[in-house]
This record gives C-alpha cells, sequence and structure tokens, in this order.
C-alpha cells in the first residue's frame, strides 16, 4: 500500500487531470456518451438526430443533428470545461429547463477519447467549422470544414489514453445493448423529434417524428413492442399544476426484470426512488411475487419546483413537495389500475380479439395454448370433464337471461344497493339495464343489439373440473378460476369494510416501548397525525424512546416493533407510508382465501353468473390477491382459427 505523502503542498490539478476526473462520473462507458451527445442534441432545437456506432461503440460514435449548431467563435470554448450555453445565473439554475447545463460533457469526453466536432450555424454548408481535441493534447484545433446547418460530434477510440478503464469495458454485445437502452429512453422521451440508430453500417431503428397520438403510439410499438400497447393503460391526469400521461401496464402484463420502465420529468429520463416507491405501492397487492410492473409515464410540473442538479450523470431529481408528488403518482395509477374492470376491451386489440395465433386473450396476460399440461406424461392427462348444466343451448336465448337473472338476484336481493364498488346517483344519468333490457335485446338476433345486451363477462355454460367457470359472450368464450376470482371479491369487500371508515382500535394494556434514534423520535412527533389516521397511538415517552399505546384490532398480536420502524423510515424518505395499511391487508387477503370458494366445490348456474356480476364490478378483480390472473378469454376469431373454419 502506498502512504500519502503529508509533506505535498496544495496545487491545482492540470486542465487534463481534472477532466479525466470528471470524466470518471460522467462517462461509464460507451452509453454515457450517447446519452450526454444526444442531450446536447435535443437541446439544440434538433428535429432529426442520427446516432452512428461501431463496435459497440467503442470504436466510433457520431451524433448528427440538424439543430441550432455551434459559432465559429463558440467552438474552441465548446470543449473547455464548465463552459455552457444553457444557464448563465443561480436563477436559471434553479430552474433549468434544458438536460444539461454543467459544461462537463465534452470536455470529460475529450479527456479519454479522441473528438471531433463540426458546426454550422447558417444555411450555407460551406460556412461550417471543425475543432479536434485528443486525450493527450487538450488544446482543440480550429479549421474550416462544409456541414449542412447543425452539429456532427465523432467520438473514436474511447479510453484509448486510460487502458485500465478500457479493460472494465464488456463484450461488443453488451456494450451495444446500454446503448440502444440509452437511445431507446430518448427516443420515447421526445416523440417529436425523427430518430435514427445505426451499428456497424447497419440501420437498426429509423423512426420518424410523431406529432399524433397514432404517431406516438407507433414509436412505442417499435421500441418495445406490440404487446405492450395491447396490454396497457392510456392515462392523462392534471391536479394542481401536475400532469401525469402516458401508459401503464395491466398487472397480469408484468417481467421478471424491471426493464421496461420508463418515467420521465419535463421530458428527462429518471431513476427517482420517490417515484419507484408511489408506483410499486399502487401495484402493491395485484402484481404476482417477483414480477415488476411495465410503463412509460411523463409527469410534467413547474422546472422551479424539481432539483436536477443532484448527481453529474443527472439520473436523480429532488421535487421540493417530494409528498405531494408520491401522493399524486400513487393516487393516479392506483386509480387507474382499479377501474381496469373485467370484460372491457383489451387496450389497442380489435373487437375480435386481435392478431395472434393460437393465443388466450385475457386482461394482460396471454398464453400458448398447446402449453396446458404439457408438464404431464401422456398417460396421466385425463380426458376433459364438463359439469355443465342440463340445458345447455348453443346461444344465448331470452329464456336463459331471464333464468340467469332471475337465480342472480335470488342469490343477491339486494345487489344494486350493496355494490362492491359505490356507484354514485348522477343526475341524468341512465338507469342500470334490468334483466328485461336483456331478455328483450336478443330475440332479434342482432349480432350488435345482442353485444351490447350480454353482460361484459357473458352468461356461464359449465363448470370444468369444479376449479373453472366456461362463461359465453359475445365476443367468444371466457375462463374463470372461481377461486382466485372470489378470493379477490372477498378481499375488496373485506377492504372497504375495514378501510371505509374510521379503523377500530383497541388501547394496549401494557404500552410497547420502542428505542428510537434522534430522527425517529423527530419523525414520530412530526407525523403524529399520520400515525393517528391509521389507528396508532405513538407518543415520545424521551429523547431516544417511543411509547405504543395504541392499535387497530386487526393487528392484535402483531410484531409491532419492526412494524413501527417501517413506517418511520418510510414517512422519513417518502413522505407516506404504506406498511400499516399493507400489513392489514395481508391479514384480510389470508382472511379472504380461506373464506373464498375451493376447489371441486360444484357451483349451479345462477351461482357461476352471480360469481361473474360480482367480478364486473369489483375493482381488480382481473388478479387474485397474490396478483394471478382471475380469467382469460378466446374469441371467436381464435376459435375458428383453431379448427381451420373458413380457411
Amino acid at each position: 500500500m502506498t502512504l500519502l505523502d503529508v509533506s505535498r503542498r496544495i496545487h491545482v490539478l492540470d486542465t487534463r487531470l481534472a477532466n479525466q476526473i470528471a470524466a470518471g462520473e460522467v462517462v461509464e462507458r460507451p452509453a454515457s456518451v450517447v446519452k450526454e451527445l444526444v442531450e446536447n442534441a435535443i437541446d439544440a432545437g434538433s428535429s432529426r438526430i442520427e446516432v452512428e456506432l461501431e463496435a459497440g461503440g467503442v470504436r466510433l460514435i457520431r451524433v448528427r443533428d440538424d439543430g441550432s449548431g455551434i459559432a465559429e467563435g463558440d467552438l474552441p470554448l465548446a470543449l473547455a470545461r464548465h463552459a455552457t450555453s444553457k444557464i448563465a445565473s443561480l436563477e436559471e439554475l434553479e430552474g433549468v429547463a434544458s438536460l444539461g447545463f454543467r459544461g462537463e460533457a465534452l470536455a470529460s469526453i475529450s479527456s479519454v477519447a479522441r473528438l471531433e466536432l463540426v458546426a454550422n450555424t447558417a444555411e450555407d454548408p460551406r460556412n461550417g467549422w471543425r475543432v479536434v481535441a485528443e486525450g493527450r493534447d487538450m488544446e482543440a484545433r480550429l479549421s474550416p470544414a462544409p456541414h449542412p446547418r447543425g452539429t456532427s460530434v465523432t467520438v473514436r477510440d474511447l479510453f484509448f489514453n486510460t487502458p485500465a478503464r478500457r479493460k472494465f469495458l464488456r463484450t461488443e454485445k453488451t456494450e451495444y445493448g446500454h446503448i440502444e437502452e440509452a437511445f431507446r429512453r430518448q427516443a420515447l422521451s421526445r416523440f417529436d423529434i425523427a430518430w435514427v440508430l445505426r451499428h456497424n453500417q447497419k440501420t437498426v431503428h429509423q423512426l420518424p417524428a410523431a406529432d399524433s397520438p397514432a404517431g406516438r403510439e407507433r414509436r412505442i410499438t417499435a421500441l418495445l413492442g406490440k404487446d405492450f400497447l395491447e396490454h396497457a393503460l392510456h392515462l392523462d391526469l392534471a391536479v394542481g399544476g401536475l400532469r401525469l400521461w402516458g401508459w401503464v401496464g395491466l398487472p397480469t402484463y408484468s417481467r421478471a426484470q424491471a426493464d421496461h420502465q420508463y418515467f420521465f420529468v419535463n421530458g428527462r429520463v429518471v431513476r427517482d426512488r420517490l417515484v419507484a416507491h408511489a408506483i410499486r405501492q399502487a401495484y402493491r397487492d395485484v402484481l404476482f411475487g417477483g414480477r415488476h410492473p411495465v410503463f412509460v409515464l411523463y409527469l410534467e410540473v413547474d422546472p422551479a419546483v424539481v432539483d436536477v442538479n443532484v448527481h453529474p450523470t443527472k439520473h436523480e431529481v429532488r421535487f421540493r413537495d417530494g409528498r405531494l408528488v408520491h401522493d399524486f403518482l400513487f393516487s393516479s395509477l392506483h386509480r387507474a389500475l382499479g377501474e381496469a374492470r373485467p370484460g372491457q376491451p383489451e387496450p389497442g386489440v380489435e373487437g375480435e380479439g386481435g392478431e395472434g395465433d393460437h393465443k388466450l386473450a385475457q386482461t394482460g396476460a396471454s398464453a400458448d395454448i398447446g402449453a396446458v399440461r404439457e408438464s404431464e406424461p401422456r398417460w396421466q392427462q385425463r380426458p376433459m370433464s364438463l359439469h355443465a348444466p342440463v340445458e345447455s343451448p348453443q346461444r344465448v336465448t331470452a329464456d336463459r337471461v331471464r333464468a340467469f337473472m332471475d337465480g342472480y338476484r335470488a342469490l343477491h336481493p339486494a345487489h344494486e344497493e350493496h355494490l362492491l364498488t359505490p356507484q354514485h346517483e348522477v343526475e341524468g344519468a341512465p338507469e342500470p339495464p334490468t334483466a328485461t333490457h336483456y331478455a328483450q335485446a336478443l330475440p332479434g338476433r342482432d349480432e350488435h343489439a345482442e353485444a351490447s345486451a350480454v353482460p361484459p363477462l357473458g352468461f356461464a355454460i359449465a363448470q370444468l373440473h369444479g376449479i373453472y367457470i366456461l362463461s359465453q359472450t359475445a365476443r367468444g368464450l371466457i375462463i374463470v378460476d372461481m377461486h382466485a376470482a372470489h378470493e379477490r371479491i372477498v378481499y375488496e369487500r373485506m377492504k372497504e369494510q375495514v378501510h371505509g371508515g374510521a379503523l377500530e382500535t383497541q388501547p394496549l394494556l401494557v404500552p410497547v416501548s420502542i428505542a428510537a434514534s434522534h430522527t425517529e423520535v423527530a419523525t414520530a412527533e412530526t407525523e403524529r397525525e399520520a400515525f393517528a389516521r391509521l389507528g396508532v397511538e405513538l407518543d415520545v415517552a424521551g429523547p431516544e424512546t417511543l411509547l405504543v399505546r395504541q392499535l387497530p384490532v386487526q393487528l392484535a398480536g402483531a410484531d409491532v416493533e419492526p412494524l413501527i420502524r417501517d413506517m418511520l423510515s418510510d414517512l422519513e424518505r417518502y413522505g407516506r407510508s404504506d406498511r400499516l395499511e399493507a400489513h392489514i391487508n395481508e391479514l384480510l387477503a389470508t382472511m379472504a382465501c380461506h373464506g373464498s370458494v375451493r376447489a371441486n366445490r360444484q357451483l349451479t348456474v345462477a351461482e357461476m353468473n352471480a360469481l361473474l356480476r360480482d367480478m364486473e364490478r369489483t375493482e381488480r378483480s382481473g388478479q387474485c390477491n397474490h396478483g394471478r390472473p382471475t380469467w382469460t378469454e378466446m374469441s371467436l376469431k381464435q376459435l375458428d382459427r383453431l379448427f381451420l373454419r373458413g380457411q
């Protein structure tokens, strides 16, 4: 180990060494270079940006734009450290709207690579100028060079003068994957810009500018695949100076990795823990264990209330009112996911089930039909058996509708007065359709009238293996996991009963004493009302002691101390905590699971239809309490394709 020479005097670092130190923060790998150069091109007001690569960006990175360009006199200064045209005062820094503002990127890149910058601010291509700088020679050399209006930055031989850092680079395929992901983020941030990506003389992406909603969807499909939009909800909400819009994936369309998650604040892609926490809360009890949601979301706020000067890479931001932003994100996404009811047309899918051969189309889920029970040996596969009612006509008739609705009313005589999801009366709103309306619509055999008459999840026609309900709809066939569906219905009913009003609380005979830090005590004092709303009475008994005097009755016997500590940690970091609610919901979910219909219980047709109607009015009934899908659908077109009908 080399000891520090304490006899050295303080001195100013030379320019080259200072830039290489800065490059360690800004230039991590080729993808970092692409990000910085593309952000400069966006800030220049470009309408078209081209990215050209060789060898995963290690050998060559070239970014061309048609923006405002750089004047001849500013070219040498553009490569100087802390030189920028983005801001000029502290006031502008506090409300910065540009993506770049530090003035370090080009200087850092030129210190570890061979950099050439050609720019022109005029329409005449003969007025272009070139500036060249290399890591070993930081003095920029200026010369005339023809170039159309805009800027081209070429970076060659990245880390050629720092072999130790070059050894840390991965394979060409890996580095290119990081660059493509950075390109994808930038292309999603600005739909009004045309984008081109080339690698080793091959065009990978060529995206035209997209100003219309259809154009935006085409770009998302090109970058994320067609499945994303087919299983995503579009939202656009604005409250109190905050606007959130974009697309969120349905809970049953999730991924094993958190790779299709894009969140933009004023056009800047960010990875913020407050944002991540709010989104994770919104998906809390609808996502299968170990899965990650997908989303492309855009938050628009006043630049003055968000600080982007937190980290050199500018990936992190800090909100002036973090609690307000957190609650806005959580409530918006929570409501959007809750309003996605079973039977609604799938987003982006045509009325007949869309394309895609031999797939089960469910709200957010798809599976190959041929994969059903493939894991069992053929000699163990039992023949399919149906527990069907005696009368099973091929088509839904008026008499069947009356029988279904009469049976449902017999099971739920007050269903209109006790809906799981309250339906508030709106003056002038049409009355809900009755059984008579359903019955009168069917005898005419008009397909459009029939489609509007049949409820979204249709009517039950059979029970399969005592596990699944088969239902006929205007579109085709729906299969429902009856236990999973009933589990969600019971769970949502219990949550509404418990959280709908004041939680029933229980004073503790012996208060629980918790040894706490000064920070935890301060948070407990500040957030006393937040704990009280959740049914927790938390007192400060000393500079490092807290006393829990009251808890909700549902938490009787729970381990209180770690729960309170987690709540204090969340309140300190995010301004909000759902630990207590989540703990109560876990207990309710367990109770709902044990209180739901079990497998092999034979249900009558009326009972099956009652379950379908409850699913249609229950929030999040597309997934059970554990995040598994509760139903799936096959359209008539898909069934016809299976049996080669019409071919």
